[in-house]
């Protein structure tokens, strides 16, 4: 049979070589999955987590994140009955949020991760993630290059722990990685040059960024390729009077920073295919509601 590869060579384009090659093109349209991060709805996913799960999946959801994994239970729950909640949800969780710190999850004296972050993959497993993404990056750590450094190797080795159990370690960013310099160079850039992209993934939060100076769109044409995962934001000026945050999350389209956009952009040339919507603001709006019209928005963008 004619590959595609000898169809092309020869250029005899049949009407069913033709065919085949739209077909293709077609594939590979596909914008990606969207999921939500449970941070969203954390005052009712506190107060009831089974309610809140459910009402997301009515949604439309089809994938969450979690950001609440404390003495190996999410939500109050074991990885195994975590799991089970969420297949009877027909939800999936491809990443998870759970910080990695230096000082409580890494042996120096072995060299090694301490029980306690191996328990973490461990049960990230259990629960069908992709990705185990550290959403900050302590001040203690960063004080320096050296201490950087090190840190930023514990990452990597956490990636080959992670590959281990068939996933990836990530990270999360926020502002400071655009915000303070080390040497004449970001922090956040210190963080590309020096995790490995086989073992680390860069989760883009594409708000959060935007007080610190970063503009996702220069991000994901500096370092193509390199954004598997995105957490999905726009952003407006806080209403919050008391607050030192300049810009708060708001719903997709809404704000300043050119959401669609940005999304094209990164699955077109970031290696995006986990769109994540995040809102921690509402402007007034229940959290719930919020998160149901952003999904609105991000389908009506061609995402789902």
């Amino acid at each position: 049979m004619t590959t595609r590869r000898d169809f092309l060579k020869t250029s005899a384009l049949t009407f069913a070589g033709m065919t085949a090659l739209s077909t293709d093109l077609f594939a590979a349209k596909k914008k990606g999955d969207v999921g939500v991060q449970l941070y969203s709805i954390r005052a009712d996913i506190k107060t009831d987590p089974l309610n809140s799960l459910k009402k997301i999946a009515e949604m439309g959801y089809k994938n969450v994140e979690h950001a609440h994994y404390i003495d190996r239970k999410f939500y109050g729950w074991s990885a195994a009955e975590f799991r089970k909640i969420l297949d009877d949800l027909g939800l999936k969780m491809p990443s998870g949020h759970t910080v990695l710190d230096k000082k409580k999850h890494w042996d120096s004296a072995k060299n090694d991760f301490t029980d306690v972050w191996k328990y973490t993959v461990e049960d990230a497993t259990t629960c069908g993630q992709k990705y185990v993404i550290s959403p900050w990056l302590d001040v203690s750590q960063r004080k320096n290059l050296s201490d950087l450094m090190q840190m930023l190797e514990i990452f990597n080795k956490s990636g080959e722990l992670c590959q281990k159990s068939g996933m990836k370690f990530g990270y999360h960013n926020h502002d400071f990685e655009f915000s303070e310099k080390l040497e004449g160079e970001t922090i956040y850039d210190h963080i590309m040059m020096h995790t490995d992209p086989k073992y680390v993934s860069q989760q883009l939060d594409v708000g959060n960024m935007y007080g610190g100076g970063g503009r996702a769109a220069d991000v994901i044409k500096k370092y193509p390729g390199r954004f598997e995962s995105m957490h999905v934001k726009d952003e407006v000026p806080s209403s919050a009077a008391n607050s030192h945050e300049k810009w708060e999350s708001s719903i997709l389209g809404k704000g300043v920073i050119g959401t669609k956009e940005i999304v094209d952009l990164a699955r077109k040339i970031g290696g995006t295919t986990q769109f994540i919507i995040e809102q921690e603001s509402y402007q007034g709006m229940k959290p719930l509601d919020a998160v149901k019209e952003d999904l609105a928005v991000m389908k009506k963008w061609g995402y789902s």
